[in-house]
Formats: C-alpha cells, sequence, structure tokens
C-alpha cells in the first residue's frame, strides 16, 4: 500500500513535469510566431508537436541515458539513439502534415512562414530533447557521484575500523609464556619469601597497565615506551639471576619523540625466548638512537638451533603493525647466522610523516 509521503513525492513529480511541458508550449508558441500574428493557430500548430517532442525526450532520459550511456553500453546506446532519431523524424513529420491539413487546408500562402521549414522545427524540437537530456545526464552523473562517494568513505571507515580492530589486538598479544614463567618464578619467589617478590609484583603491575590500557593511545612517548621495556628486562633478570648480560646503548636526543605502543618490545622479547645461552650466559645487545627524524633500533642475540622451525609469532605481529601505523616509512632488517639473530628497524618519526 502507497503511504502518503511516496504519493505526495508522485503528485509533485507530476505537476512538475506538467509545468514544464507547458512552459515548453509556450516557448513553441512564441517561438514559431514570431513573424506571424496568428497566435492561436502556431498554438495547434505547436500542440501537434508536443507529443513527439514529449515521447522522445523520455525515451532519451528514461531509456536511452540510464540503461546504455550510464552503464558504458555505448555501441547499444549510439544504436538505439539512431533509431530513436529515425522513428521521431518520420513521427515529426507526419504531425506537421496533419497540423498543416487541419489548420491550412492545403493552403500554402495560409501556412505560418515558421512552419514551412521542417529543419527549422525539428531543430526547434530537438534543441528541447537535447537541453533536458543533457540535464538529465548531468543529475545522473551528480547522483552517482554522490553515490561513488558515500561508498568509498563506508570503505574507508570499514578498512578503518579493521584496521584500528587489528591493531587492538596486535597491540594487546604479549606472549603468554612471558606471563606463565613470570608468575612461576614469583610464586617460587613467595615461597622463599624473597625480598625481591614485592618489586617483581610491581614491575608486573606496571607492564600489564601499560599493556591493556596505556596502548589504547595512537602515539606514547619514546621515553615512556623504554620504562616499559627496562620493566620487562629487569622482569626477565630476576628469572635469570645470573645467567643473563643485557648490554644497551641508548641515545635519545629529545624527551618529545614518540612512538607507535608496544612496537619495540616484541623484538626484545623473542630474544629472550629464541635466545640461546651460550658459556653460561645469555647475551643480548641492545641499541636505540633517535631524534627528532628517525628512531634506529637494533637488537641481537645468540642465535637457538630451532629458531627457523618456530620463528616468533612477535616478529610477524610486529611487521603487521608496521605495514598499518608505518606504510613506507620503516626499513626492517632481519638477518640470521649460525651464531646470532639480529633485527635492524630504522623508522621514520611519526611527526615526520
Amino acid at each position: 500500500m502507497f503511504t502518503k509521503p511516496f504519493i505526495f513525492k508522485i503528485i509533485k513529480q507530476v505537476l512538475l513535469h506538467f509545468i514544464f511541458w507547458a512552459l515548453v508550449l509556450a516557448f513553441f508558441t512564441y517561438f514559431f510566431g514570431v513573424s506571424n500574428k496568428q497566435y492561436y493557430d502556431t498554438f495547434l500548430f505547436s500542440c501537434f508537436l508536443m507529443p513527439i517532442t514529449i515521447s522522445t525526450t523520455y525515451v532519451s532520459i528514461y531509456k536511452l541515458i540510464p540503461d546504455y550511456l550510464i552503464t558504458k553500453k555505448y555501441w547499444r546506446f549510439a544504436l538505439y539513439t539512431t533509431y530513436t532519431l529515425i522513428i521521431s523524424a518520420y513521427l515529426l513529420t507526419v504531425s506537421i502534415f496533419f497540423s498543416l491539413i487541419y489548420i491550412s487546408n492545403f493552403d500554402y500562402a495560409e501556412m505560418n512562414p515558421a512552419t514551412k521549414n521542417i529543419i527549422f522545427i525539428s531543430t526547434a524540437v530537438y534543441l528541447v530533447v537535447f537541453l533536458v537530456s543533457a540535464f538529465k545526464l548531468l543529475k545522473l552523473n551528480i547522483i552517482q557521484i554522490s553515490k561513488t562517494k558515500t561508498l568509498e568513505s563506508k570503505i574507508l571507515d570499514t578498512q578503518l575500523k579493521l584496521k584500528e580492530q587489528e591493531l587492538h589486538y596486535l597491540k594487546l598479544q604479549i606472549h603468554p609464556h612471558f606471563l606463565f614463567n613470570t608468575l612461576n618464578t614469583m610464586y617460587g619467589f613467595a615461597l622463599k619469601k624473597s625480598d625481591k617478590t614485592p618489586e617483581m609484583v610491581l614491575k608486573l603491575a606496571n607492564l600489564l597497565d601499560y599493556v591493556l590500557y596505556q596502548t589504547e593511545k595512537p602515539l606514547v612517548l619514546l621515553s615512556e615506551e623504554l620504562e616499559h621495556i627496562n620493566d620487562y628486562i629487569a622482569l626477565e633478570k630476576m628469572r635469570f639471576n645470573d645467567a643473563i648480560s643485557i648490554p644497551m646503548t641508548i641515545d635519545i636526543t629529545s624527551h618529545e619523540i614518540t612512538i607507535a605502543p608496544m612496537l619495540l618490545l616484541p623484538f626484545i622479547e623473542n630474544s629472550f625466548k629464541h635466545g640461546s645461552i651460550s658459556n653460561g650466559t645469555l647475551t643480548i645487545d641492545i641499541n636505540l638512537k633517535a631524534n627528532s627524524d628517525y628512531i634506529d633500533f637494533r637488537i641481537k642475540n645468540s642465535n637457538s638451533e630451532n629458531i627457523s622451525k618456530v620463528p616468533g609469532i612477535g616478529l610477524e605481529n610486529i611487521k603487521k603493525r608496521l605495514e598499518l601505523l608505518y606504510p613506507s616509512q620503516y626499513e626492517l632488517h632481519i638477518a640470521e647466522t649460525i651464531a646470532h639473530f639480529e633485527v635492524k628497524l630504522l623508522l621514520k618519526n611519526r611527526s615526520h610523516v
């Protein structure tokens, strides 16, 4: 059942079309009656032209343009347009012929001078068809552009949401083995009533708070990221006791440098997981240089026998995050030898992206 808004819309369209064709009829009457004062005869002659003008126009704007031109079926559009012109020209000639019979009774002297030239009449009729078709084509193009922009906006919004969800998932990922190992170590310290237990609990709490909440920010200060890296390393040192050596070289020229959260920690975590102990010590070399233009991060650890067989999940996640957050703005090099596994990351500062 039709609703009132739909009915009102139809009535409005019919009324607008009626007004438009009434104006076209007035235009024909004036146009063909310029050199003749018998406006009634000219009005009747214009009425004979209206059916073919209206039908040709509607065929053009409701069939040829939307079904063939807009859909880029150019050959069919050209073919059917040619058919339409031939048929309309024939019907136009018939309309002119019968109008002259009715109006002038085949008396050439009584004919309106403007109606004696069929080319002049055809030009007036097809001018209306052309102008209305051009307006319809412009309107359809505007609608199509609007739809395209709306679709692009929806696609971008969807991609953005997907990226946000993926980033959220990747940021929150931290290897369960770290938590399990740390909790086991804390349990052992608690049984021994070690003085390190409160410190270990505090560092783990700070690290989990950073992982679960602070990473919601798109960027954090590099100094904050470094603080939580130090907490992570401190926890690992407590687990390894004296069986670990982590020389660190840090050179940061500004405290305003920012970085995506949880971007460097997976590299360090991967080194602990896959690093091998040599001469009773696990050695991990960490170098970090940063200025207003770039961040240069390097980490190297001794290689373990199974690193090529069980690649770190963290490394795969970090590659995805780099592609999402720093497209074409980073260089990542991973080198693996028998003795060492080394990662080099050169990251363009986001403030200059």
